[in-house]
């Protein structure tokens, strides 16, 4: 008998921006900026670098660059957990807390992700997945597009990537 999720996934509100700040700069800093020489870290962080602070001009530029057509939180015990950022064909980005991984937070979000796609008729997503986040997006469908490439975070330079991309599957109910 599998336990039942305690989370619950739901749409972003802009309050939530503080709380998903954090989030974000945490996870991204210990799981994907660990190359990082440390005066280069702000850069890759840009705006995130940030989020603990109360100032109103650092707390509406993470609000700025967490806006995204489609955005999810997943909630556990009313603390942000999860999100996932995207727009149609593409999703942008996804963190989950460290103590959260392997909850199935991830994935659930992605399934919310790709099942709205489904419903603005997408029928390929893709995404720039950073090289720890690979064999996560690999166990759900996803495909490596081409090999490792060198890309851009913010006024950062040399993050690590990976292009993949999933095709869509309709069913006989179109989803």
């Amino acid at each position: 008998m599998s336990a039942i999720p305690t989370f619950v996934i739901r749409p972003y509100r802009d309050a939530d921006a503080p709380e998903v700040g954090r989030l974000i700069a945490e996870t991204y800093t210990a799981f994907n900026l660990g190359f990082a020489e440390p005066d280069e870290l702000p850069k890759l962080l840009g705006p995130f670098r940030n989020a603990s602070s109360t100032e109103a001009a650092h707390r509406e530029a993470i609000a700025q660059v967490i806006r995204a057509p489609i955005l999810y939180v997943a909630e556990d015990n009313g603390e942000i957990v999860g999100v996932l950022r995207g727009r149609k064909g593409r999703l942008a980005s996804l963190f989950v807390s460290g103590d959260h991984h392997r909850r199935g937070i991830g994935r659930r979000l992605v399934e919310c992700f790709e099942e709205e796609s489904r419903g603005l008729g997408v029928t390929v997503i893709k995404v720039a997945a950073t090289l720890y986040g690979i064999p996560f997006y690999t166990a759900l469908g996803y495909r490596k597009t081409t090999g490792v490439r060198s890309g851009r975070s913010f006024e950062g330079r040399g993050l690590p990537y990976q292009p993949m991309k999933k095709v869509l599957r309709y069913g006989d109910d179109g989803r």
